[in-house]
């Protein structure tokens, strides 16, 4: 979630530093220009994915090269790496050598947007030995425009989320070593990045299951709409204790599916396609719900796996479900699925327990990517690969009921459009871990842990012990549009009222060319702070930025390549009392950040 609107700062900036053991050692005058690396290549952290992501950048090319950079409402901005390479010519190509074997590909693009901002259709040509694929590209699931919830209308300014994602089948497995180039064929294209694997043959159908097409009569070319069909397999299959398969193909779904102590299975989220919108009411569209807690009847007991929602979803909505997944989902499984194209890909309502996603992607969302939202507990996201959202990638968000025992771990975030790659609105006990974060875009941090948005306060602020442990973040933080100062890599805010008498524990962290501050106090006083074995290497302004009261203990924390090496503490004021280093500090304006 983005921040709409600011309150005022609690207090100017901070005095006293309480420093005991000197920590760390060399600052140097900036972080380098260049990427720090792609989210891919973290080892031991992040998603373990199916795919080698090569950047455009790094390839062989005959187009042009967009200089690193980010400032907001540019190509650079918005891409992984803040690199890209530029196709504004038929023929120009970008040529990828394949490291393993490849039958799938994966591409992130931008075109230009069509004058009414309704979007304009091209292609890009994928020539792997003798074989040309044709990758469609559209602009109609990118390119928005205005303030928050923004628009599809270029008149209303500010450009921004360029970057949408097609994909194709290669028609057959092209071997390490082998090339594939991606060739204009005459709409510019800016080329991000190709995510090369192996999509496989379709999954079987399991031993006793019901099979919508066979048994139901839905239509696997998508020419007929099929949700009643849908949702009769599904109710039959938890009336007789069977899993239901979905085979190979495209399925027309105007509206959920509501499933309850039921498997739903595909063939794999290369062969089995759910998509669609409803053609005259726009808050209905593809997706699989659980029942609502709020209704009286919560799901329990669903296993969603093996396929992919690929929806239609073209603006935000606040008030629309027109997620892939929803509802409230206890003792229930979302395994290996691909949700793109839709408001947000997971928003789960609680009350609802022992929820877990796992081992799947999240792309092009108008909104988040995963909500646990009021009163989610015991649940996960792990090995989920989650790029272009519209807002937070991950989020748990307590509102008015506490979250507790949650856990983010092994995921890897990139270039949310809007807001923060990993956050944490209130609740108690929660867990970050071994995570990879990167290319934050603005309005947000990398990791967030703050009693900020409607009703986390109370009983649902941030209480217990919340562990961020062996994350790596990734030119992470972002310029603010509300504020004349960046927000950090690592972003604690007690807004709604005082972090206090919870313990946040950052341990084995890496933060690397930040765009501005590595670690960040604001809007509301934060105590119970530890860092230990934090590096800290390269910020775009400051290695520390208070601008709140609070409390925070560093131990074996390094950081070189900041900015502002003289002085990488601002603060002015508010007596956060920072101890374990003896860092100088600085009151002053606002510096320009370093990239």
């Amino acid at each position: 979630m983005s921040h709409r609107r600011r309150a005022g700062l609690a207090g100017l900036l901070a005095a006293a530093l309480a420093a005991t053991a000197l920590t760390v050692s060399a600052w140097s005058a900036a972080p380098p220009r260049a990427s720090a690396g792609s989210a891919g290549t973290v080892a031991g952290r992040g998603a373990a994915v199916p795919f080698v992501e090569h950047e455009a950048e790094d390839a062989a090319t005959t187009g042009t090269v967009l200089a690193p950079g980010r400032r907001y409402g540019t190509l650079a901005a918005e891409a992984s790496g803040r690199r890209a390479v530029v196709l504004d010519a038929p023929g120009e190509y970008v040529e990828f050598t394949l490291t393993a074997p490849a039958d799938a590909v994966t591409v992130r693009y931008s075109i230009p947007d069509s004058a009414d901002g309704r979007g304009r259709d091209g292609a890009l040509l994928a020539r792997a030995g003798t074989s040309v694929t044709t990758l469609d590209l559209t602009s109609r699931y990118g390119w928005f425009y205005g303030p928050h919830p923004h628009t599809n209308v270029p008149a209303d300014g500010t450009p921004h989320h360029f970057y949408d994602e097609t994909r194709a089948l290669l028609g057959a497995v092209h071997p390490a070593g082998a090339t594939v180039r991606l060739e204009a064929a005459g709409t510019p294209v800016t080329v991000d990045l190709a995510d090369f694997e192996l999509a496989g043959d379709p999954l079987p159908k399991p031993p006793g299951a019901l099979d919508v097409v066979a048994d139901f009569g839905a239509d696997p070319a998508g020419r007929a709409e099929a949700t009643a069909r849908f949702q009769a397999a599904v109710d039959a299959g938890r009336a007789q204790g069977r899993p239901v398969y979905v085979p190979a193909g495209r399925y027309l779904l105007h509206d959920h599916v509501v499933v309850d102590d039921v498997t739903l299975q595909g063939a794999g989220p290369w062969h089995t396609v759910l998509g669609g919108r409803h053609p005259t009411d726009r808050a209905r569209a593809a997706g699989v719900f659980g029942r609502f807690a709020a209704d009286g009847a919560a799901s329990r007991g669903v296993t969603v796996r093996d396929l992919a929602i690929i929806g239609e979803i073209t603006e935000r909505v606040d008030d629309a479900p027109v997620g892939a997944i929803g509802g409230s989902l206890t003792d229930s499984v979302v395994a290996n699925v691909w949700l793109q194209h839709t408001k947000v890909g997971v928003w789960l309502d609680g009350p609802a327990d022992n929820f877990t996603l796992r081992d799947s992607r999240i792309l092009d969302q108008t909104a988040d990517g995963v909500n646990f939202h009021r009163g989610v507990t015991n649940s996960a996201v792990t090995n989920t690969f989650v790029r272009n959202t519209g807002d937070d990638g991950l989020a748990m968000w307590a509102q008015d009921l506490p979250n507790a025992g949650n856990a983010f771990t092994r995921n890897t975030v990139v270039a949310p459009i809007l807001a923060n790659n990993i956050a944490v609105y209130g609740g108690r006990d929660i867990t970050v871990a071994d995570n990879v974060v990167a290319d934050t875009v603005t309005n947000g941090g990398g990791i967030h842990v703050g009693n900020r948005y409607p009703g986390v306060r109370g009983p649902t602020a941030v209480a217990g012990t919340v562990t961020l442990a062996r994350n790596t973040l990734l030119r992470a933080g972002a310029g603010d549009r509300n504020w004349d100062f960046g927000v950090g890599a690592l972003w604690f805010d007690g807004l709604n009222e005082p972090i206090a008498g919870a313990t946040i524990d950052v341990t084995d962290t890496d933060i690397v060319d930040s765009s501005y501050a590595a670690v960040h106090v604001v809007e509301g006083a934060v105590t119970g702070l530890r860092l230990t074995r934090v590096r800290i290497d390269g910020a775009g302004t400051y290695a520390v930025q208070l601008q709140a009261p609070g409390a925070a203990t560093f131990t074996g924390v390094t950081a070189t390549r900041v900015a502002q090496a003289a002085t990488p503490v601002h603060r002015c004021g508010t007596g956060f009392v920072l101890s374990g280093v003896d860092w100088p500090s600085v009151c002053g304006p606002w510096p320009a950040p370093v990239w």
